[in-house]
């Protein structure tokens, strides 16, 4: 399929692609012959997996965590824990096994996001992480030998530009003429719990297992200072939502897509998933309103639904930009997908391109955060400003790097500038930095300069 291929952009021809898991590792002996099992027979049950959960499974995941990871409600940091590192470990294992172990309430914070609304966060404790990461070690090692080709969020080997790329694949390559751009409804917040557990249940038999995943799914929340019970929804940022997710998801809307493109379509179905995020392509208009429908019936019965105000259908593709170019009619709608803008357009040569531009809610929140965080670091000396904003540029350009969103970039990069040429002249009422000075500044501390570190993608799948 062209959204979606069983080997991930990047490997080499013949390399094993399921025996990685949630960590990015290559799999231990024992967790190698589970992936295998599940590659092996995707009925298979899996009765015993809590003993792969042990010492040296739980130290890797200590050694994987974020030296300045965020505590959780009892204050424990990664630098607490690894005084007496072995000793914990020790501790934490013994409790599980022995059914000792209790999750604490997570710590709720609140992140904005690109609509200006905020996305809730929740941070568990630091053993808490360390369990869970573990424990998505296990279960990844079942499930990506079951997740579909066209699912890319949170997988081993597989990044939102290999998404991004398979977008353009599909819309490239395809009889794509039509794309529903759709977005769940507080996805994280509104998961079913019985019916994530059941979902596991098809796979995993071990009892203890799905004990820990219903104690972690039911600690609660605690937001200032006050405990909140938590019925439904699987806190963003614990080591497991993300595989929680992927796999409710899995069951929920990629096996179902997957069988009603087969059995119920005529002309070509693409998607493209990003964890809860995803866009599909079709070549007729009445196929792509029958999904529409039959997908927000298919959600409501696990208690999820669509967000209405960012839930549409728009034509979109080579045919229709030929025929509005030919027609003398504005270029296609656009969409957006993973931070970026897609819009129709063409090549010198005068062929058809899909090409993706940085979404400007992105660049708006980005910069208001930026503001404030300049603010901050006003009165802090240039060079420790100056690797700041070297940090903050790399990280946009290594993210938003794609070909043909030079313009975007180079206006964030001159933001960026303006920024930093009003924070420096803040510090001073009596005599204020002017633009030739601050050009003199950036010879001795010059800023990267935008440029493309992503390729242009393969027209053929």
């Amino acid at each position: 399929m062209s959204e979606g291929r069983g080997q991930p952009i990047g490997m080499p021809p013949g390399e094993v692609t399921g025996a990685r898991t949630q960590s990015r590792g290559v799999l231990l002996s024992p967790l190698r012959w589970v992936n295998e099992r599940a590659k092996r027979d995707k009925r298979a049950q899996f009765t015993a997996l809590l003993h792969h959960v042990n010492v040296a499974r739980l130290e890797e995941a200590f050694w994987r965590l974020k030296r300045n990871a965020s505590a959780g409600v009892d204050g424990e940091t990664v630098a607490s824990y690894e005084r007496d590192l072995q000793k914990n470990l020790e501790s934490l294992s013994e409790r599980v096994h022995m059914g000792r172990y209790r999750p604490k309430p997570v710590r709720r914070v609140y992140i904005p996001k690109a609509d200006g609304d905020k996305r809730p966060l929740g941070i568990p404790t630091l053993e808490d992480k360390l369990l869970q990461s573990a424990v998505a070690e296990v279960l990844g090692a079942i499930y990506e030998a079951d997740f579909m080709g066209f699912s890319y969020g949170f997988r081993p080997g597989r990044s939102p530009h290999q998404a991004l790329d398979a977008v353009q694949r599909f819309v490239m390559t395809r009889y794509v003429n039509w794309i529903l751009d759709a977005d769940i409804r507080r996805f994280f917040d509104s998961v079913d719990h019985e019916w994530l557990l059941k979902i596991v249940a098809h796979r995993v038999k071990d009892r203890r297992i799905l004990h820990l995943i219903r104690m972690w799914l039911r600690a609660g929340v605690l937001e200032n200072g006050q405990w909140q019970e938590t019925k439904e929804g699987t806190p963003q940022g614990s080591a497991i939502s993300s595989l929680l997710a992927n796999i409710f998801l899995h069951y929920v809307l990629d096996l179902w897509v997957h069988r009603w493109r087969r059995h119920a379509a005529h002309g070509c179905v693409c998607i493209v998933r990003y964890c809860d995020d995803f866009v599909m392509g079709f070549q007729y208009k009445d196929e792509a309103e029958r999904m529409l429908r039959d997908l927000g019936e298919r959600l409501g019965k696990f208690h999820l639904e669509l967000k209405d105000e960012k839930t549409r259908l728009i034509e979109f593709g080579r045919i229709t930009a030929l025929d509005r170019a030919r027609k003398g009619r504005r270029r296609p709608k656009t969409f957006a997908f993973l931070g970026f803008t897609h819009y129709c357009d063409w090549t010198r040569d005068g062929r058809f391109i899909l090409k993706r531009k940085t979404d400007h809610k992105r660049i708006t929140r980005k910069l208001k955060e930026l503001r404030e965080e300049s603010h901050l670091r006003m009165h802090l000396p240039v060079a420790i400003q100056h690797r700041w904003l070297m940090a903050v540029l790399r990280g946009h350009y290594g993210y938003y790097g794609l070909p043909a969103n030079s313009r975007a970039m180079a206006a964030f990069y001159f933001q960026v500038l303006k920024l930093w040429y009003r924070s420096l002249r803040k510090r001073s009422q009596r005599h204020p930095l002017s633009w030739y000075g601050f050009n003199l500044l950036l010879k001795r501390f010059p800023l990267p300069q935008p440029r493309i570190t992503h390729p242009w993608v393969a027209r053929t799948a």
